[in-house]
C-alpha cells in the first residue's frame, strides 16, 4: 500500500470514529433541571400547629422555680420562655402578672387565652413545662428511711417507688405508722395512714397506693 492510500485510509477510519462517538452522545437523555422553582402562594408552607403536650401529666401542678414554654398558635412574637417566679406569677407578652402557681398547664393556658383575647383573634395557647422542680412536682420523704430526701415525681409513682428512692426503712423505723400528708382540693391537709413495713418486709401489694405531687412521706421512730 503506497503512503498516500495509507493516508486516506486513516483519515477514512478517523471520521468513522468521530461520527460514532457524536451520534452515542447525542442519545444520552438531557440532565435534569437542578433549578428549584419558588414556591406559589398556593403551596405555602401551612403555619406549624402547637407542640405536642409536655412530658408531665396532666394534673401537675406548676409551682414557683417551673420552667414554662407558653406557645401562641401563628403568632410566634407572642411565645416565650418563662420560669414561675417567686411570687408565682409569669409574664409574657401583652400578659403581666399572670398567676401560675396552683393551675394546670391546661388551666393556665385558657387563662392566657382569655388575656390575650383582648388584643388577638380567637387565640390559641400551648403550655410546656420543660423544667418541673418545683416543691409541687416531688414527694418529700422525712423520718426513718436511709436517704431522706425529695423525690421527683412521674406519672404511676406509688409508694413503693418512694421508699426504695430513699434506700428503704432504717432498721428502727416504725413502718405501720407512717403517715402521708397531702394537700386537699380547698388547700388542706389530709393525713392517710400506710404500712410501709407490710408492703416491704411482707410483701402486701395492696398497700401500695399511688402518691401525689406534693405528697410528704413521715416516717416515724420505733418505740423500744
Amino acid at each position: 500500500m503506497s503512503a498516500c492510500a495509507s493516508v486516506r485510509w486513516l483519515a477514512a477510519g478517523l471520521a468513522t470514529i468521530g461520527l460514532l462517538t457524536a451520534s452515542a452522545l447525542s442519545a444520552q437523555p438531557a440532565p435534569p433541571n437542578t433549578t428549584s422553582a419558588a414556591p406559589s402562594a398556593a403551596t405555602a408552607v401551612p403555619p406549624s400547629p402547637p407542640p405536642a403536650a409536655a412530658a408531665v401529666a396532666p394534673n401537675y401542678i406548676i409551682g414557683p422555680g417551673d420552667g414554662l414554654e407558653v406557645f401562641v398558635w401563628r403568632n410566634p412574637e407572642l411565645t416565650a420562655s418563662v420560669p414561675v417566679r417567686p411570687d408565682g406569677k409569669i409574664s409574657t407578652p401583652l400578659v403581666e402578672d399572670m398567676v401560675a402557681i396552683g393551675k394546670t398547664p391546661a388551666q393556665l393556658a385558657r387563662d392566657i387565652e382569655t388575656k390575650l383575647a383582648e388584643y388577638v383573634r380567637s387565640p390559641q395557647v400551648s403550655i410546656i413545662v420543660h423544667n418541673a422542680v418545683s416543691s409541687f412536682s416531688q414527694i418529700t420523704v422525712v423520718g426513718q428511711v436511709k436517704m431522706p430526701k425529695a423525690v421527683p415525681f412521674h406519672e404511676g409513682m406509688t409508694l413503693l417507688d418512694v421508699v426504695l428512692e430513699t434506700g428503704g426503712l432504717t432498721e428502727f423505723a416504725a413502718g405501720n405508722r407512717a403517715k402521708l400528708v397531702r394537700k386537699d382540693e380547698h388547700g388542706k391537709d389530709i393525713t392517710l395512714k400506710v404500712h410501709l413495713e407490710d408492703l416491704v418486709k411482707k410483701g402486701r401489694l395492696n398497700e401500695n397506693q399511688p402518691v401525689k405531687p406534693g405528697d410528704v412521706l413521715l416516717v416515724p421512730e420505733a418505740w423500744f
